[in-house]
């Protein structure tokens, strides 16, 4: 695995993979768990963007997402979406590069707090009939065909016992305070909050990895790392957590016009998988490896008494 320590060894690195940059102009963006990235122009002016892994287990998921962003965009074919996906043209453990998509981020981190700074209005129409769109779009995509291209596919009993034994590797490994275990118990055992079967979708859909144009649409989607046939409510949930009950109430009823299906106590079941957040980071610490996600991931399973 490549590290960037700075410009010098970020542009050497392109290099060595067959990509000239021009130093001038080169921004770093450090705020993401999984991948360092860059902007840089070539001597065409063609800017790009690159990510470099973080860690082992990133790297060993890059053939992983280049096999969903090849089904959904096939090389020389159509693609299975109305929005802008990465193109992969670089793809190695130690290096991705692609070019720059159109649209601006929905939500990037102050470079000097980092703080999440919004750069839209989440209330905007055309934002939220464009994201209900999306995930109907999203939802469209045959299950059959997505395992026939090597992609994950979890049945609908599978997406429950994965949560269940996400809760034993945690349990094992951290201290988790009784009432979340409770909280979580009762949840894998209510089925109200589980699909009666799986769809396709992102899994991470948030302003960070929506680009938007200037009325506020999204136009291009990134980090695809998540996406597999699964919950289809995830494709819900990080918006629920964000928005007011008309914002969400208006992305499903877009969803619904756009041939999405009906699904029941979507937004209970919304706010239980944003409740199982912490547990969600235990799991990332336990495969990261890294110290310091673990001391967060404790502080989140059991927080101290206020």
């Amino acid at each position: 695995m490549q590290t960037m320590g700075n410009h010098t060894d970020l542009l050497e690195l392109a290099a060595r993979h067959g990509l000239e940059l021009r130093p001038e102009g080169l921004r770093l963006d450090e705020a993401g768990l999984d991948y360092r990235v860059a902007f840089a122009a070539d001597a065409d002016g063609q800017r790009w963007v690159l990510r470099v892994p973080r860690r082992p287990d990133v790297s060993a998921k890059v053939a992983d997402e280049k096999r969903i962003l090849d089904f959904l965009a096939p090389p020389g074919g159509p693609a299975r979406l109305s929005v802008q996906i990465p193109r992969w043209e670089i793809a190695t453990p130690e290096l991705v590069a692609y070019r720059l998509l159109p649209g601006a981020p929905g939500l990037t981190l102050d470079a000097g707090n980092g703080e999440p700074v919004l750069h839209f209005d989440p209330s905007s129409p055309a934002y939220l009939e464009s994201f209900g769109r999306l995930v109907a779009e999203l939802h469209a995509v045959s299950p059959e065909e997505a395992g026939a291209a090597g992609l994950v596919v979890e049945t609908a009993e599978g997406i429950r016992d994965g949560w269940r034994r996400h809760l034993e590797e945690v349990r094992a490994e951290f201290r988790v305070a009784p009432a979340l275990v409770d909280a979580w118990t009762a949840w894998l055992e209510d089925d109200a909050f589980w699909p009666e079967a799986p769809a396709f979708g992102h899994g991470e859909l948030y302003p960070a990895h929506l680009l938007l144009d200037d009325d506020g649409r999204i136009v291009s989607v990134l980090d695809w790392t998540t996406a597999k046939v699964g919950d289809p409510a995830l494709d819900f949930a990080l918006h629920a957590m964000m928005a007011t009950e008309d914002q969400f109430d208006a992305v499903v009823d877009a969803y619904r016009a756009a041939g999405g299906v009906e699904h029941p106590h979507l937004a209970d079941r919304c706010h239980a998988l944003a409740a199982a957040g912490p547990l969600n980071y235990g799991v990332f610490a336990l495969v990261s490896g890294a110290e310091e996600h673990r001391a967060t991931a404790q502080e989140l399973l059991d927080p101290p008494a206020r």
